[in-house]
């Protein structure tokens, strides 16, 4: 059984840049929050936990400037969708996903997964979707075999997501 690293082939290896962590992180993380190296476990749940995915480390700055207030916002950004009155009784709900998509760590259950998590979040408000735009970016797909697959994978399931939904409405 291979053994996982030890602290110090932590410092030394910087394995946690691989897991989005940075340098200054890592240095807090020692330094402010436990006083000491952390062990190869305790590393891993901190970058999961400070990855953009849970703890929106790129995308929050820019979240903040979306209005939570105004005449016609009705529920401003948040936990579920955004809600706009657009006069008449009628309103628009938005949602948008708001850190990475799941799909960087499985393609075709994290695309299902994004998808069905923004429909959720519009049908939560009472709304019925109209329109769905997964827009997602992916990095180079010429001899890149893995990026390739990421968007392969990600088509498929946004697609049969899209069907589901369109049996089910």
């Amino acid at each position: 059984m291979k053994q996982a690293m030890t602290p110090e082939e932590i410092k030394e290896k910087k394995p946690y840049l691989d897991w989005s962590l940075s340098e200054h992180e890592y240095d807090y993380i020692c330094d402010h929050l436990l006083h000491r190296l952390p062990n190869y476990t305790e590393i891993g749940l901190f970058s999961a936990m400070w990855s953009e995915h849970c703890s929106y480390k790129k995308s929050k700055p820019v979240l903040k400037l979306f209005p939570t207030k105004g005449k016609r916002v009705v529920q401003g950004p948040g936990e579920g969708a955004g809600v706009v009155d657009i006069d008449d009784g009628q309103a628009v709900v938005f949602k948008a996903e708001s850190h990475n998509h799941p799909t960087t760590v499985e393609p075709y259950q994290g695309a299902a997964t994004g998808v069905g998590g923004i429909l959720r979040d519009v049908f939560s408000m009472g709304a019925r979707p109209v329109a769905i735009l997964d827009s997602l970016h992916f990095g180079e797909l010429k001899d890149n075999p893995t990026m390739r697959y990421k968007m392969e994978e990600t088509i498929k399931a946004s697609a049969t997501t899209a069907i589901a939904w369109e049996f089910l409405t």
